[in-house]
C-alpha cells in the first residue's frame, strides 16, 4: 500500500459508540449537544459543551469530520475546512441519540445554571 494514501474521513458502516458523550459518561459530566465522528463512530459533546470532547477526539485521533447526533439534524462538519455540509453518505444507525434523552443531558447531571457553563 502506498504510504501517501489517506484514510477516508467518513466510514458509513461504523455504528455510533453509544447514546451519549463517551468521556462525559465516564467522568460524570454533561453535554449540550452531541456529535458523531464520521470515521470511527465516537460520540462526543459539541464545542458549546463545557468539555468539547468531539473536537478533542478529532484533534487527538486525526479524524476530521463529524456529523450531528441530534434528532432532525443531518449535517456534517469538516474541522480542517471549517465548513458545514448538508447531506452526505448515510451512516450506520442509529442516526441520533434517543428522542427521549434530554438536551442538554444526560438527565440528572445537568446543573440548573447550565447556560452559564456553555462555551461561546
Amino acid at each position: 500500500m502506498d504510504d501517501s494514501a489517506t484514510v477516508d474521513p467518513i466510514n458509513p458502516s461504523v455504528p455510533p459508540s453509544g447514546t451519549g458523550c463517551v468521556e462525559c459518561e465516564s467522568s460524570g459530566g454533561w453535554w449540550f449537544h452531541l456529535r458523531r465522528c464520521a470515521q470511527c463512530g465516537h460520540i462526543g459533546c459539541c464545542d458549546s459543551s463545557p468539555s468539547q470532547h468531539a473536537s478533542a477526539h478529532a484533534g487527538h485521533e486525526g479524524h476530521p469530520v463529524i456529523r450531528s447526533f441530534e434528532p432532525g439534524e443531518e449535517w456534517f462538519w469538516s474541522y480542517p475546512e471549517k465548513q458545514f455540509y448538508e447531506g452526505g453518505p448515510a451512516l450506520a444507525g442509529p442516526q441520533h441519540h434517543p428522542v427521549e434523552q434530554p438536551t442538554p443531558g444526560p438527565s440528572g447531571r445537568v446543573p440548573a445554571d447550565w447556560t452559564e457553563h456553555l462555551n461561546g
